[in-house]
């Protein structure tokens, strides 16, 4: 079953601010050792606070292949100017290292309650700084950190609302562009508490928003949230017309998703249609998940 705070498609989400230096271009979520080279690069010409905050995004490449050491190597070598340094650098600081102890490339029992008490020190300054300096992307993303450290269906569904607060609010696009990542996240929540029919309400809104852009992959991401939800309702025959749909389209981009096939396995064996059911789960292998 497709994760949801684990996805890269939360990371796509990506929430910079207004500053000298634009972040996002240099960010491929998929390769971050490809990002983290951008960074170096961009260091060469880099000045002030803008080396402070590269710094951190090149900590963050190394945390998303795991190298948490390393990671926080890099963010140590920056502490010393933290202190003196403007609000984002701050917020950026607190945010990566505590990501070093709680995120998405964390296997869950290597999160510790050690770690979970050391990354959430980390996020709530993080958060505050945010707040402070009126930083609505990044108060959203220190907002969602929480939701590695509170695992329980209900906490992340308050966490999630939270973070939609901040988005609603905020005039500002690092904050905007938040929402389908946000509203998916709580469509998970309330899908975990049986709660469907509001599950199936935030996913449908998540996708609305990802058909208004420009990312083929994650509009297709959102089109299975919905799929599966409709399952979850007995909505058999609509859902199976969605993920149908999602083979083809998934084949022609030449990305075939093994989780598809995990849920037309389903849908066939629903309808009783063994014979196709089975050739789904013959030609499904779904990844190993962290």
């Amino acid at each position: 079953m497709r994760t949801h705070f684990l996805t890269p498609l939360l990371l796509l989400a990506f929430a910079g601010s207004a500053m000298a230096i634009d972040l996002a271009p240099l960010w491929d979520f998929s390769k971050p050792e490809v990002s983290e080279q951008r960074f170096r690069q961009a260091l060469q010409t880099a000045r002030g606070d803008d080396v402070l905050i590269l710094k951190t995004q090149i900590a963050r490449s190394k945390g998303l292949r795991a190298d948490f050491d390393g990671a926080r190597a890099v963010l140590r070598e920056i502490e010393p100017a933290i202190t003196q340094a403007g609000p984002e650098a701050k917020v950026r600081y607190h945010l990566e290292l505590g990501r070093t102890y709680a995120s998405a490339a964390h296997k869950p029992d290597t999160i510790t309650d050690g770690s979970k008490a050391t990354a959430r020190k980390q996020f709530e300054a993080a958060l505050a700084e945010a707040r402070t300096a009126k930083l609505d992307g990044l108060a959203v993303d220190a907002v969602h950190m929480f939701a590695f450290l509170d695992t329980a269906p209900a906490d992340q569904l308050a966490w999630g609302q939270a973070a939609l607060d901040i988005v609603l609010a905020s005039s500002k696009s690092a904050a905007q562009r938040w929402e389908p990542s946000v509203r998916n996240n709580m469509g998970y929540a309330l899908h975990q508490l049986g709660r469907y029919d509001e599950a199936l309400s935030q996913f449908k809104q998540a996708l609305a928003l990802r058909q208004a852009g420009s990312n083929a992959e994650a509009t297709r991401v959102a089109h299975w949230m919905v799929a599966w939800t409709l399952r979850s309702l007995n909505r058999v025959d609509e859902a199976l017309a969605i993920q149908l749909r999602l083979e083809t389209e998934n084949a022609a981009a030449g990305t075939p998703d093994p989780y598809v096939f995990e849920e037309l396995e389903a849908l066939y064996r629903v309808k009783g249609d063994v014979a196709r059911a089975d050739h789904y789960s013959k030609i499904r292998v779904v990844p190993e998940k962290h």
